[in-house]
């Protein structure tokens, strides 16, 4: 099964991950340079090659035959392990919406421990890589496509519920549940990472107390809201440093940092140089990279 889905996905991905079934993504990268991104709810099988993330301190790595699952929106680093031209990473994505895991709910196993983090990675079964091989041989047959992708979801997100993270995805579906609260809280971050971040205010509008609010914002993203802030503040600079759209101190002020040395210090933090000089060698490297799954 692998192998066939290796010649689908090599066949039908583009540039900017998407393709005609509403969902579903596929990726070919052919570097292992450091990639930073905001990942969503999404259910990744890895046709080839292999992966390494970083979120917080916790590394979690899935190779060929295994998958990922991300349970929340969260910043991550990571980069894709030994990927080149010749022997490119190819991944499939399928995004895990709430409306569609929510029907599954009163269905599914009850409730197991609560997942510590909202990554996690496993070995992928054979009824849930057929159900993802199912999905991705639609592209050869778009007149179905409108009709059957829906039902190969559904089986897919079922085999996410009954199996060993199904806690994981249950979550995503649960309109009471403390991610579902802190996902405003998150939105909220994303649309306005300039502004000061006031913790009262985000309690208050994903309907916690400020203590209970921390508890699960860190259990959903493995950071403190602080530190998902910063994480989109620098990732928003370094693009639009290398998109050429102001000096250093400019685009520091413009993502919400008052001291530039500050911004200096914690840019060189997380990517590993200055500002300019990480701009600079990323524009005269090449053409920034495309889109990738987490």
């Amino acid at each position: 099964m692998l192998a066939e889905l290796r010649a689908l996905v090599a066949a039908h991905a583009r540039a900017d991950l998407r393709t005609p079934i509403p969902g579903l993504l596929l990726s070919t990268v052919d570097t292992s340079e450091p990639h930073h991104s905001l990942a969503e709810p999404l259910l990744v099988v890895m046709a080839d090659g292999g992966k390494r993330l970083l979120l917080g301190e916790q590394v979690h790595e899935y190779r060929a035959g295994q998958y990922l699952l991300v349970g929340a929106d969260v910043p991550v680093t990571g980069h894709f392990i030994g990927a080149t031209p010749r022997t490119p990473a190819l991944g499939v994505g399928v995004a895990l919406r709430p409306a569609a895991i929510a029907p599954l709910l009163l269905r599914a196993p009850p409730a197991r421990t609560p997942p510590s983090s909202p990554l996690a990675t496993g070995d992928t079964s054979p009824e849930l890589l057929d159900a993802v091989l199912r999905l991705v041989r639609l592209l050869d047959h778009p007149s179905d496509a409108p009709v059957l992708a829906p039902l190969v979801e559904r089986e897919i997100l079922w085999r996410l519920l009954t199996g060993p993270h199904g806690e994981l995805v249950r979550r995503i579906g649960l309109t009471d549940s403390g991610l579902a609260r802190v996902s405003r809280a998150i939105r909220w971050l994303r649309d306005n990472y300039a502004e000061p971040v006031r913790i009262e205010e985000l309690a208050r509008l994903s309907g916690l107390s400020a203590s209970a609010f921390h508890r699960h914002f860190r259990t959903a993203t493995a950071m403190s809201p602080l530190q998902f802030q910063k994480r989109i503040r620098l990732q928003e600079a370094r693009s639009l440093l290398l998109a050429g759209a102001g000096d250093v101190a400019g685009v520091g002020h413009l993502v919400g940092y008052d001291s530039p040395s500050q911004f200096n210090r914690e840019y060189r933090r997380l990517f590993g140089a200055p500002p300019g000089q990480d701009a600079a060698r990323l524009r005269a490297a090449a053409a920034p990279a495309g889109p990738q799954l987490p």
